[in-house]
């Protein structure tokens, strides 16, 4: 028995080895398939094998065990569109206190749902909804149904309808609370067939960040390159309404950006008396290309959403092929080189029905025994190039707490003294410069100026503060404040008094707005933002009140985009920030080849120490002189020319010794 079983091992081992002598080098990965018996077999491609290929699966590959290629089709089902019509016929009646709406659908399958159409802003009305197949007999659909559109863009104006076919519906609007809006046209949606199948999909919350108006949640997904069935959100609260989005981050144009994969509006609303109506899905049948996501919760001056867990399914990628006899089959994926396969798939029998495997995996993802890594980039490291530091003004020094993908925040002061696009920052280790990659955030970071109300006498009708602000040239978006002020209309102007090359003082306009508060109108901050960013460190708010009293103002904000950089190393030595060079050029990196690797990496927040001076920026730092730095380059040059004149005289003979 016991030299049956190593004859076992042995010949296993000994199977292994030749596939892996068969199997092309050139792929990473390799998955197996047990397939019962011959003919056609459909697979759901496991979510391994999606994510370890490229986007668009041009990589994948199918081999049975003799290494020998197997055509394949791939199908990739998403909910069928909706066919949408506008109404055949539209009538409105108002009647005592309540709105009418008989819609002729002109539709003879079934429906989904019906969207009523109103430019009316910020209302929320009950409903009832019924439905006839002749226009006469009518029958209750629904009732206490809410529709709604409020201030911040949340909205719903679409009614679920059960799947059968009406000919007429009457939509009768509630307008005992709130004045009656104007309704201006409908859309019916008819029945889809059959609903797309989808799969359970892994994601969970793995940080979460809070920020003015809104909070942002880090998401990690089981794996990329997959199409969502749809979004769930997960909380307690009891009634709200909140625009979503969700995005990723992308490497592009030598920086990470953020790109908008969707957007909708999530709530849980109720009318007085009436059980609540909620909508906490959303993202049907959008297709992720990445494991990190961002799911942007915008609450405006409501208090954050708290959020327990989300729930996520997928669409299945299905691939059939034919087998010629049961056994094993390997799905190949991870080259990032290979053009995508074409295959003539006249071969494939269209009209017998391919079987689905359910249990045909027979274990994880595993390497590619016979793959050879062209050039492998799996460390960062060794990658430092020298650099001429001299004209380097400021460092800083990067600590880090342990080797790995790190994440530094540019802090103000950093912010303050670095060049407007950034190029001039450089990571430096051991003398060289390291390799990181530039990732802006939309996410906003807060700073509270110094406020002094500095009226102008000649101006009696304007409030004028003068902000401070710890830094100049900050790269500010945006200011906000507030006021107890119940309803009011004001213009607001954001202003730097700057010098021109002749000394004489000229205002820059840097924002404007006009606020607008309505009687009963729930309180919010006042914002303006800016259109371009100051230069210095002094700003001018005017509020221009009119013949109305002057608004009590306070809780002042400015407003910054985090700005951080993403780069590998570890604290086995010493790590600096330099800056401050307005003669460097953007660096470019060979990182970007692995930024989608470095991207979806676990990242260890690393922090700056304070600023080390390394040189003078400029004569200014010499001589630091309050005002305009042209009259105070005048009077240095003046007293340099007195004291070479004082010298001269003092060098040149007496006229008494002149012969």
């Amino acid at each position: 028995m016991k030299n049956f079983l190593g004859l076992t091992v042995l010949l296993l081992v000994f199977a292994k080895a030749v596939l892996a002598g068969l199997l092309p080098a050139d792929w990473k990965n390799i998955q197996t398939v047990q397939v019962d018996k011959a003919g056609m077999v459909k697979l759901s491609l496991p979510l391994e094998t999606i994510d370890a290929s490229r986007p668009g699966l041009e990589d994948l590959r199918l081999v049975d065990d003799q290494a020998r290629e197997a055509p394949f089709l791939l199908e990739r089902p998403v909910q069928p569109a909706k066919v949408v019509r506008p109404a055949a016929r539209f009538d409105v009646a108002l009647e005592a206190e309540k709105t009418i709406a008989t819609i002729e659908t002109g539709m003879v399958q079934p429906l989904a749902s019906v969207t009523l159409e109103t430019p009316a802003r910020d209302f929320l009305k009950a409903v009832l909804l019924e439905g006839s197949r002749d226009g006469k007999t009518w029958e209750i659909i629904a009732q206490h149904q809410p529709i709604f559109r409020l201030a911040h863009g949340a909205s719903r104006l679409l009614l679920p309808l059960p799947s059968e076919t009406w000919a007429f519906l009457r939509i009768t609007l509630d307008d005992r609370s709130s004045p009656p809006i104007p309704l201006t046209g409908a859309r019916v949606y008819a029945a889809s067939p059959e609903p797309a199948p989808s799969e359970p999909f892994g994601l969970k919350i793995i940080g979460r960040e809070e920020g003015p108006y809104q909070s942002r949640l880090i998401l990690e997904a089981a794996g990329a390159h997959v199409t969502l069935a749809g979004i769930e959100i997960e909380t307690p609260e009891r009634l709200f309404t909140r625009p979503v989005s969700l995005s990723y981050r992308h490497y592009e144009k030598n920086e990470i950006r953020e790109t908008v994969l969707t957007s909708d509006t999530i709530y849980r609303i109720a009318l007085e008396g009436q059980p609540a109506t909620s909508k906490l899905g959303f993202a049907t049948d959008v297709f992720v290309p990445s494991r990190e996501l961002i799911l942007t919760i915008h609450n405006g001056d409501s208090p954050p959403l708290p959020v327990s867990s989300i729930l996520a399914r997928r669409r299945p990628v299905l691939i059939s092929w034919l087998a010629a006899a049961p056994g094993l089959f390997h799905l190949l994926s991870g080259n990032a080189l290979c053009s995508a396969p074409s295959y003539d798939l006249a071969a494939l029998p269209k009209s017998v029905e391919a079987e689905l495997v359910t249990q045909g995996v027979s274990g994880p993802i595993l390497p590619n025994p016979a793959y050879r890594p062209a050039e492998p980039v799996a460390e960062l490291q060794g990658l430092g190039s020298p650099i001429d530091l001299s004209e380097w003004k400021y460092r800083k020094r990067v600590h880090l707490e342990r080797p790995g993908v790190h994440r530094l925040e540019l802090d103000p002061e950093t912010l303050s003294h670095t060049s407007p696009g950034f190029q001039d920052l450089r990571l430096i280790r051991e003398g060289k410069q390291w390799p990181y990659l530039f990732d802006r955030s939309p996410a906003l970071r807060s700073l509270a100026p110094t406020v002094q109300k500095a009226d102008d006498p000649e101006r009696s009708t304007v409030s004028r503060w003068v902000l401070r602000l710890p830094y100049p040239r900050l790269p500010l978006r945006r200011l906000s404040c507030e006021t107890d002020a119940p309803f009011f209309k004001r213009s607001a102007v954001l202003i730097e008094q700057i010098q021109d090359e002749r000394g004489n003082p000229r205002n820059v306009l840097c924002g404007r707005a006009t606020w607008v508060r309505t009687p009963g109108q729930k309180s919010m901050k006042m914002v303006i933002d800016f259109s371009q960013s100051p230069s210095g460190d002094t700003l001018v708010f005017e509020i221009e009140n009119g013949d109305n009293p002057p608004l009590t103002v306070d809780h002042f904000y400015v407003y910054y985009p985090a700005t951080r950089i993403l780069f590998k190393a570890s604290p086995d030595a010493e790590t600096f920030l330099y800056y401050g060079n307005e003669k460097a050029s953007s660096p470019r990196y060979d990182v970007v080849l692995v930024a989608d690797r470095l991207i979806a990496a676990e990242k260890t927040e690393a922090t700056l120490s304070s600023a080390e001076a390394l040189q003078k920026s400029s004569w200014q730092d010499a001589f630091p002189l309050k005002g305009s730095p042209v009259w105070a380059f005048w009077i240095v040059l003046g007293a340099v020319v007195v004291v070479l004149l004082l010298v001269i005289r003092r060098l040149l003979p007496k006229s008494g010794n002149i012969t």
